[in-house]
């Protein structure tokens, strides 16, 4: 078992080298800064029209929540699944890995990933609305495997993507989610990872086998109660250690930019953990560019392509810019950061800082619900995938097979999963850009056909649906 894992290990670097090196790392960020130009800046200077159509329209519009599309699933229930498979251990041990392997000059790098990030999943959710089609149950169907064959015309494309998003699934979806908690469970109240994965398994069971309607119920009211109970908790860690602050940003912007454990000069910047580890965390929980939310995002009731897009943005938004930027400034203004520890361990010195034992108590339940629902989130993606390439006779299989996977994620190794998880992400990612860049001109012009009929008054509820979308 153990020359298994070794070599694995040895397959996953030299992969996971090419994967996260630097043309991939410069990659993803071009393809956001090639999508925030071709918009016009769409996340900051139409940063009121998406938020208005997003965050506030949760409140104050109906059609947010409306179910009654039996082929549909409401767009708050597909925010909600959406964010359950972001906002998960990425959140939490994610930042606190990113800052222990490449310092705190990894969140700057996050957080340029996610500012870019957001209109790479914006043209992903705009595509995905726009190749979208009803299934003979007359249930939506669409992703990237979805807008790659009919947009592109490209099958073996798609079929990749599935085959990497059906793996991925496994990966960052289900075996790190099922080891973060295994891992908190074990450091606060000494559970056997073991019992922790059959526990984990037997829940998940039960929601997973219930089909998409079961999934998005569960997730509607699991998401929000979370997000807001982590949030305050930790802008109140925050809060006790405000005289911090100002030194965590200062660490923040001035390790961005130094050379750690890299070869020196330009390729030594390119190539420095920072910069490394923050793309590579900061996709790993905002998911811009693997075009993986984008399957639950064409399941929802919207009509319009553009919205879809803007609540992509709004998800990065959500989850990197706010919830990753409170974990990483609690862990760095308590000085957690400086004790030692990894993954779990860090973000619970940082809350048991302010909150004493209950604070590593706050953290493992915070863990544990977010890690669930991002394991319920990758379910459905994952599921897809395998539909796609082997029809729906093999759902079943799959979702056994899924649930089971949970057991071996928490007894295994955490160093092995992340770095595994690393390299699948990005596997995922490259046929995803590849198509999204090729259909780009179809993003923006449907963005400009938008705000052109907001402009003139018209209704912008409604878009002239592109030619190609057929079947």
């Amino acid at each position: 078992m153990e020359k298994l894992a070794e070599g694995i290990a040895t397959l996953n670097q030299l992969v996971g080298g090419f994967v996260w090196g630097p043309v991939m790392i410069g990659f993803l960020l071009l393809a956001g800064l090639y999508f925030t130009v071709g918009t016009g800046f769409f996340q900051f200077r139409r940063f009121g029209l998406w938020l208005r159509g997003t965050l506030f329209a949760i409140f104050r519009s109906p059609d947010v929540r409306d179910r009654r599309d039996p082929g549909a699933i409401s767009q708050f229930q597909a925010l909600a699944t959406a964010l359950a498979g972001t906002i998960g251990t990425g959140n939490i041990v994610g930042v606190a890995t990113a800052i222990t392997a490449g310092g705190p000059g990894a969140i700057f790098w996050m957080w340029i990933s996610a500012l870019v990030g957001m209109m790479t999943k914006y043209a992903e959710n705009v595509l995905g609305n726009r190749y979208r089609y009803r299934d003979a149950h007359g249930k939506w169907v669409g992703g990237p495997m979805v807008y790659i064959e009919r947009g592109l015309g490209c099958r073996w494309l798609a079929v990749l993507f599935a085959v990497f998003c059906a793996a991925a699934s496994f990966g960052i979806g289900n075996m790190t989610q099922a080891n973060s908690i295994s891992g908190a469970l074990a450091s606060s109240f000494g559970l056997s990872p073991l019992a922790v994965g059959i526990a984990v398994a037997t829940l998940a069971g039960v929601v997973i086998l219930g089909g998409i309607k079961r999934l998005a119920s569960v997730t509607e009211r699991l998401v929000p109660f979370m997000a807001v109970t982590y949030t305050l908790g930790g802008v109140l860690i925050i809060c006790l250690n405000w005289r911090g602050i100002p030194a965590a940003f200062s660490a923040i912007l001035s390790d961005a930019f130094t050379l750690r454990a890299a070869g020196g000069g330009a390729v030594g910047f390119i190539l420095s953990d920072a910069v490394r580890y923050g793309v590579a965390r900061g996709v790993f929980t905002n998911e811009a560019g693997l075009g993986s939310s984008v399957i639950v995002n064409s399941a929802s009731n919207v009509k319009e392509p553009v919205r879809q897009g803007m609540w992509g943005i709004f998800e990065v938004f959500f989850d990197t810019i706010v919830m990753c930027t409170i974990t990483a400034l609690a862990i760095l203004t308590s000085g957690a950061h400086l004790l030692g520890g990894d993954g779990a361990e860090l973000a619970i010195a940082a809350f048991s800082s302010g909150f004493g034992r209950f604070g590593g108590v706050f953290i493992t339940l915070a863990v544990c619900c977010f890690a669930f629902a991002t394991i319920l989130g990758w379910s459905y993606y994952g599921e897809r995938a395998v539909d796609y390439l082997f029809g729906a006779r093999a759902r079943i299989g799959y979702r056994l097979c899924f649930i089971g996977m949970t057991v071996v994620g928490c007894v295994g190794s955490l160093q092995l999963v992340w770095s595994v998880s690393d390299t699948f992400n990005g596997l995922m990612a490259l046929p995803n850009l590849i198509a999204v860049l090729l259909l780009s001109p179809e993003v923006f012009a449907a963005t400009r056909d938008y705000l052109g009929r907001i402009k003139k008054g018209g209704p912008s509820h409604e878009i002239r649906r592109h030619s190609a979308r057929r079947g």
